[in-house]
């Protein structure tokens, strides 16, 4: 992976970020690399995130826009996006310069909100898009629709539209499938439903869904990626449908998918044997 300029984002209000962003720039010089840090633009080969998932998902729009690879240092918590270890950083990006990485396209949603006399610009999600009820007591009822099909109308405390990478975020909390990230589908989770049989839906990339509340309206807000974008009101219709951009992710290597889940998640052990492509195991 040929590389002449990086950008180094930082997570903010942290100086642990700051001073490993600064002996990466030292680093990158060393091997004749242009570093710049905290700016994106059309020209770089690859994007250093060092902080935590919400650290990319801030530039995950701008850097699937210009098509860089992101690769992501984690120094927050979970980190199911930032998969680098920050004491392998070093041994990381060597790695990613001989080319021995896998780039995945992740897929990312587009929303917008519509009223009667106006339509907002287009916003970008990695994770999901979130319809809150805010902090009052009732439920919402958000009727659904996929393709100009009705789904249903749910009456719950939100609705989540995701991404298979958001899939383990505010989706899995609210009892949503795990999808893995390389397959192309947007899930349509509801928040604490009132009724049982309201259940996540999986749905084809290319569908278009909108949604719309039915009933009084009062403190539902719309968040993009943990971001607060609008307010909804009577009639708007947001709209939410597969971006054209994908993020192109550099992952780890040497963890899979699953493994990466064991670790993040806290699931129990690991494997005693291996399972071999002619249906043998071995220790």
């Amino acid at each position: 992976m040929l590389i002449k300029k990086a950008g180094i984002i930082l997570k903010k209000e942290s100086s642990e970020p700051r001073r490993i962003g600064e002996e990466l720039v030292d680093w990158f010089t060393a091997k004749s690399i242009n570093a710049v840090v905290d700016e994106i633009t059309p020209d770089m080969d690859i994007l250093v995130i060092l902080g935590g998932d919400g650290t990319l998902l801030h530039v995950a729009d701008q850097a699937s826009r210009y098509g860089i690879p992101v690769v992501g240092v984690n120094l927050g918590d979970l980190g199911f996006l930032t998969e680098v270890v920050v004491k392998d950083r070093y041994e990381a990006l060597e790695k990613i310069m001989a080319g021995s990485v896998v780039i995945e396209n992740r897929l990312m949603l587009k929303v917008r909100l519509k009223s009667k006399d106006d339509e907002s610009s287009w916003q970008y999600a990695l994770n999901d898009v979130v319809i809150s009820k805010g902090n009052v007591d009732r439920l919402v009822e958000l009727s659904t629709w996929a393709d100009d099909e009705y789904i249903t109308t749910y009456k719950a405390d939100g609705l989540i539209f995701s991404t298979p990478t958001g899939s383990t975020a505010y989706n899995l909390s609210a009892g949503g499938p795990i999808v893995r990230p390389d397959l192309h589908a947007i899930l349509v989770t509801p928040i604490c439903p009132f009724m049982l049989e309201s259940r996540p839906v999986l749905l084809p990339h290319t569908t278009r869904l909108a949604t719309k509340v039915a009933g009084p309206v009062n403190d539902v807000k719309i968040i993009v990626d943990g971001r607060s974008a609008w307010d909804m009101r009577e009639d708007d219709i947001l709209e939410v449908r597969a971006a054209g951009n994908p993020l192109r992710l550099i992952c780890s290597p040497q963890k899979g998918y699953f493994e990466i889940l064991r670790s993040k998640l806290n699931w129990g052990g690991r494997a005693n044997c291996i399972l071999t492509a002619d249906g043998q195991t071995k220790s």
